[in-house]
């Protein structure tokens, strides 16, 4: 019976250190927030840094958006362990809420499937409209 004990802890000790062996992907930030602005004043461009944590090369096999407003771009070569990448997003800045979901594919093991969401969101209103709230906010401050 203690030989089975052992065994199995032999057994378990070695499957939760392979389980750890691998790429990791590590965001700065899984959100980017654009706050509130214009289609005039921002080209709508943003970037998901993150760092390859693991000990093997992290490949980012896809990247899509929820929608066409969103267009992500993937790095094309892999990540060496321990240097970074970044993900360039590009929002179509039409006027209304922002909230988007972009879904970064990749073998990373620190993931379930590899599978990473990230989010926009943010408000772009029209030039010279003004917030309700904002000129709220504004007037009580003086």
């Amino acid at each position: 019976m203690k030989k089975i004990l052992l065994l199995a802890a032999v057994l378990f000790t070695g499957v939760a250190t392979y389980a750890q062996n691998g790429p990791k992907i590590e965001f700065k930030s899984d959100t980017v927030d654009y706050g509130t602005t214009t289609k005039e004043e921002d080209s709508g461009l943003r970037v998901f840094e993150f760092t390859n944590t693991g000990n093997a090369d992290l490949i980012i096999t896809d990247v899509k958006s929820t929608c066409g407003c969103t267009v992500p771009s993937k790095p094309k070569d892999p990540i060496k362990p321990g240097q970074a990448g970044k993900i360039e997003v590009k929002y179509n800045m039409h006027p209304g809420p922002i909230r988007k979901t972009i879904t970064v594919q990749s073998n990373a093991v620190n993931y379930p499937e590899g599978t990473v969401a990230l989010k926009l969101k943010g408000e772009v209103v029209e030039k010279g409209k003004v917030n309700v709230l904002e000129k709220k906010k504004s007037l009580m401050d003086q």
